[in-house]
């Protein structure tokens, strides 16, 4: 129970980081952030004066991590955190993660006294950052999809109100939620930099990855070379869009029982064991002692990741 909570207490400091430098950038563009992160050094007034720790500790997260700003690592992780939301560059996630796993891991092994788990949460804690990324930009691109129908169905209305298309854009960064309105005001402050509509365009569907707005993307650039009701494009693409939204959701209901039943799976067998072991400890404790119940855990372990998969992949439906 002690190991347990340690590494739960060594997750958690983890995210506790995270929230704080995520709060001294929460009000930034992302993409200028990430454009002029490295070249801007001055204070700008709203942090906290130089003696206060926090600020101590953020001017020595950004030193740190300003060597591995070259590299394509760095680089690679630095889009996924674009791509999650996340206002902190590639090279302060991994110091911050780094730090957090060193003393994380230092914390456990003087509360445990086993080099077991002072590997294990060395280990573990960015094996959870990652895995924090990931759930981070799969739910971010879920959320844009899902608001996608609306944000077009306002373009097209900007659009028959005399609006042009990049001004149509600002409504939308301005009236609508997160991701969508985040991802738009990001395309407008690339065009006002000086970036071409077309690459602003180009870059947005490379960062949400997202088959629908792909379609959305090719409607405006086939329209902007050969012309057209772009409106009426829109509202039909819209209605495709939520159309196929209703449909997933349809699917989600059908299949829930499916994906609850591989969640079961997964997870049973654990609380079985734990029961075992509280109850029944000499007879559970064989399966571990003797070579034929090593055995049949190994078999047991690799029947059920497969049968957790093959219930995934029959309830996960293309569309």
């Amino acid at each position: 129970m002690i190991i347990l909570l340690s590494a739960l207490m060594a997750v958690l400091t983890f995210f506790f980081v995270i929230i704080i430098f995520t709060y001294f950038r929460r009000r930034q563009s992302l993409d200028i952030f990430h454009r002029l992160r490295r070249h801007y050094d001055k204070d700008d007034g709203r942090h906290a004066k130089n003696g206060d720790a926090l600020q101590r500790g953020y001017k020595f997260i950004k030193r740190a991590a300003a060597p591995l700003a070259a590299l394509n690592l760095v680089k690679q992780l630095e889009f996924k955190l674009k791509q999650a939301g996340v206002p902190l560059t590639g090279g302060e996630f991994i110091i911050i993660v780094t730090l957090t796993a060193i003393f994380g891991a230092l914390f456990v092994y003087m509360v445990s006294l086993n080099v077991n788990v002072f590997l294990l949460t060395l280990v573990g804690i960015p094996l959870a950052a990652w895995f924090w990324v990931k759930i981070k930009v799969d739910r971010r691109k879920k959320a844009f999809t899902e608001q996608l129908g609306d944000c077009l169905t306002t373009v097209a209305n900007a659009l028959r109100a005399g609006y042009s298309f990049q001004q149509a854009m600002d409504v939308v960064a301005q009236e609508m939620e997160p991701p969508m309105s985040t991802e738009f005001a990001r395309v407008t402050a690339d065009v006002a930099m000086g970036v071409n509509l077309e690459t602003a365009l180009d870059q947005m569907n490379h960062r949400v990855k997202s088959a629908d707005f792909e379609l959305v993307v090719t409607a405006v650039l086939i329209q902007r070379e050969v012309g057209g009701n772009l409106a009426q494009i829109l509202d039909t693409i819209s209605d495709t869009i939520n159309e196929r939204i209703r449909m997933k959701r349809e699917i989600n209901a059908l299949t829930a029982q499916g994906r609850f039943s591989a969640w079961v799976l997964l997870i049973l067998p654990f609380i079985v064991a734990a029961f075992c072991y509280v109850f029944n400890n000499e007879q559970f404790m064989m399966l571990f002692e003797e070579e034929s119940g090593r055995m049949a855990l190994i078999v047991a372990c690799v029947l059920e990741v497969v049968g957790y998969f093959v219930i995934q992949k029959i309830v996960d439906i293309e569309l």
